[in-house]
């Protein structure tokens, strides 16, 4: 482990390096010198050379390394490559908290075969708890992009994992969650470094809550069919490979600290101040001298190097007595065992006792799928449930940056806080809200400069959602919201409109309802349907095979669609249109069932449009409304399932274009396609492409048991879809990534027109 900066960017406050025991970062250089890094190289060369190693593995540490720069480490990779290559296979890595990740530095890491882990601690919340710059301001968002550029195909194979630190007051669940939607190739779950002599906190009266917390996340994990790496549940099952932490596998890390002074792993600075210290430095000694130090000694003698309590213990192969560091205690040292001993027995018992998937489920990835993988499952046509989810988590992450930054604006409020603590205690409430698919076109509008005064004017969004969130939880709670005058909007559930309201409420969240009362108005909604309440307008749900599909003609931010938007629907026009949408469901699982999985997957709201008597049949989707699509109620239930299909496809290729780019950035090209007279920008023409390719699958399943009309449709759109390809590989304005994308959705078209024969 080369320490090339021993500074850091960031502030966190559990660092090990410069919060805790050991403080010999203060006496060390800025960064390590061209000299010290080639006496680096060459000590380890000679050591390769001598033992005849097949491979070395050096791993760019810090301080925070991405500090040195692109010259930098271009500097130092140049080193170690000339000096080792030769003698030895060299694995190179790199740790970092990503925040200065450019493209720039991945094309570098790319060209000298660098595999990055970035620390990252799951949600905004449970990263930023810790993660934040010196002036207290959010790393999160920092840290996905740079989670975003190593997930591209340009630079994914430098892409190595992610390193979570536990803390157990954050959320397993959304940390699970947030950690497995940056589909990285390896998760390191650590526990926070502790002592005998500062032991870990244990807040609440369980004995094992680190166990308990890893074990949540270990059942998702299982349950989940094992979607990707997890090292430590890998190391704990029965003859699991081991680790620093976990194992009796002999030590084998070194660290060159910036000053070139050999030291042993970097992790013991948390038990006391120069425990890391060998007293040896590359220009005086070789890697054989450094590893005769007793402190690295002791740690390649398995299980005789462990206390009489270890090694008495019937998991010692797989537990290894824990991590070295977290065996300190003054007066006896680390002869004993870990600090977190209970914790690491019923961790062990737990993995053991849980059982493990026989196979991955049928549609699911056995490990997580890379950008390639993803654009190919989508250019089907159709994509499978499973990456409609995993697209919803990406736009759900957005969704939640959106919501700090409109906090930032708005600065602390009593309704961040009751969201910041339904996050920890009622997650899926918090989640359900903030998938509503207008939250994030009421958040954009919130924070567009022009929106922020006049009648333009968004309400501040954190007070509905609050109150939102606290009714599904079931949790007793006071907020202020600022409303429209006399009408006030609960996302996900309803409107109440309540004369003599006012511009603001004091809402109180009670069993089975809240209390609103502003201006001269005092009303309880009850949201029992049997008990409706005066002014209520609870959302209408059509019942479909994915659970509920909403009718949404209430919420005042679905008017995102730049046609208008029907007012609120009568009760007989409501119920005539749910009856149609469910039968337009039943037909696109009839005739395209891989479409319906889709729609199930991921649309959850329908937005009536105005009637127009001169465009009778319109439909929309909206790239900042994710889940919902817009329709012009129409009494045949076939021809609304092929407009949900149809609008579903610019869903999806909307939110894969929030997070990949396809069309090679700054193309001015216009091309000219057959179903549209002027010539269309290459976007444009992308979304029309992956909708027309679903419509023909369409008529292509119609045609083959009705003939007639089906046929004609079906021969037209697999036309166009096929010219727009063409159009689009012609016009080199894709990225490889999109050039891909259409190749395999233009291999999809023929293999729907030849199944179709």
């Amino acid at each position: 482990m080369l320490k090339v900066h021993s500074r850091c960017d960031l502030s966190c406050d559990h660092c090990y390096v410069y919060e805790h025991a050991d403080q010999t970062w203060r006496d060390r250089p800025v960064r390590m010198s061209p000299a010290t890094a080639r006496s680096a190289a060459r000590r380890i060369a000679e050591h390769a050379r001598e033992h005849g190693l097949p491979a070395v593995h050096v791993v760019l540490h810090g301080g925070e390394p991405l500090l040195l720069g692109a010259a930098g480490l271009r500097e130092v990779l140049t080193e170690l490559r000339a000096a080792i290559s030769p003698w030895t296979r060299l694995d190179l890595r790199m740790q970092t908290n990503g925040v200065l990740l450019d493209e720039q530095l991945c094309r570098l890491l790319v060209e000298y075969g660098v595999r990055v882990g970035v620390s990252f601690d799951g949600d905004r919340v449970a990263n930023d708890r810790h993660r934040v710059f010196a002036h207290g301001g959010s790393s999160h968002g920092h840290v996905r992009r740079a989670l975003a550029l190593l997930r591209q195909p340009a630079f994914r194979s430098s892409y190595a994992g992610i390193l979570c630190t536990v803390d157990i007051r954050n959320d397993p669940d959304r940390v699970y969650e947030a950690l497995l939607a940056e589909s990285p190739p390896r998760v390191d779950l650590l526990l926070p470094h502790a002592t005998w002599d500062n032991p870990p906190e244990r807040p609440g009266p369980g004995a094992t809550p680190y166990a308990d917390w890893l074990l949540r996340i270990h059942r998702r994990w299982v349950d989940d069919g094992c979607p990707g790496s997890i090292r430590m549940f890998e190391a704990l099952r029965p003859g699991g490979a081991g680790t620093e932490a976990f194992g009796l596998a002999p030590a084998d890390v070194l660290v060159v600290e910036a000053d070139g002074s050999w030291e042993q792993v970097d992790s013991l600075k948390t038990a006391y101040h120069g425990a890391a210290g060998t007293g040896f430095d590359v220009i005086a000694h070789s890697v054989d001298e450094a590893a005769r130090h007793p402190g690295v000694a002791i740690r390649q003698e398995g299980v005789q190097g462990l206390c009489t309590t270890c090694r008495a213990c019937p998991v010692v192969d797989r537990c290894g007595g824990g991590l070295y560091a977290h065996r300190w205690r003054t007066g006896s040292g680390f002869d004993n065992p870990s600090v977190y001993c209970a914790d690491l027995l019923r961790l062990i018992d737990g993995v053991a006792a849980y059982p493990e998937p026989t196979s991955v489920a049928p549609g699911e990835w056995s490990t997580t799928p890379s950008v390639d993988e993803l654009l190919d499952d989508l250019a089907t046509g159709h994509g499978s449930p499973q990456t409609v989810r995993r697209l919803a988590d990406d736009q759900l992450a957005i969704t939640r940056m959106l919501l700090a930054a409109c906090r930032e604006m708005s600065g602390p409020t009593a309704a961040w806080e009751v969201l910041a603590d339904l996050e920890v205690t009622a997650p899926t409430a918090v989640r359900a809200v903030l998938e509503h698919p207008f939250v994030r076109p009421w958040l954009v509008h919130r924070l567009d400069p022009s929106t922020r005064s006049g009648a333009r004017a968004a309400v501040d969004p954190l007070p509905a959602l609050a109150v939102a969130a606290a009714v599904r939880a079931g949790v007793p709670v006071t907020v202020d919201v600022p409303v429209r005058p006399d009408v006030i909007t609960v996302p996900t559930l309803g409107t109440l409109v309540l004369p003599g309201l006012g511009e603001s409420a004091e809402v109180t969240v009670q069993p089975g309802g809240f209390r609103v009362r502003g201006g001269s108005a005092d009303r309880t909604v009850h949201l029992d349907p049997a008990e409706p309440s005066a002014g209520w307008r609870p959302t209408r749900d059509v019942p479909v095979p994915a659970g509920r599909l909403r009718i949404e003609d209430d919420d005042p931010y679905r008017d995102c669609y730049g046609q208008p938007v029907a007012p609120g629907l009568v009760a007989p026009t409501a119920r005539a249109l749910g009856r149609t949408l469910a039968e337009a469901w039943q037909a696109v699982h009839r005739d395209v069932p891989a479409h319906g999985a889709a729609l199930d997957g991921g649309l959850r709201a329908v937005v009536p449009l105005a009637p127009d008597p001169a465009r009778p049949l319109r439909s929309a989707t909206a790239r900042h409304a994710f889940g919902a699509v817009a329709v012009t109620p129409h009494p045949d239930p076939e021809t609304v399932a092929v407009l949900l299909v149809h609008e579903w496809q610019h869903a999806k290729l909307g939110a894969v274009l929030d997070r990949y780019d396809l069309v090679a950035p700054g193309h001015g090209a216009r091309i000219r396609v057959p179903w549209r007279p002027d010539p269309r920008p290459p976007e444009g023409v992308l979304q029309g492409v992956y909708a027309h390719l679903a419509v023909t699958q369409v008529w292509r399943s119609r045609a083959a048991s009705a003939g007639g009309d089906a046929s004609e449709h079906a021969a037209r759109y697999l036309a166009w879809t096929r010219a727009g390809a063409d159009a689009l590989l012609a016009s080199r304005s894709l990225t490889a990534a999109g050039e891909r994308f259409v190749d395999q959705l233009r291999h999809a078209l023929e293999e729907t027109r030849a199944g179709s024969r």
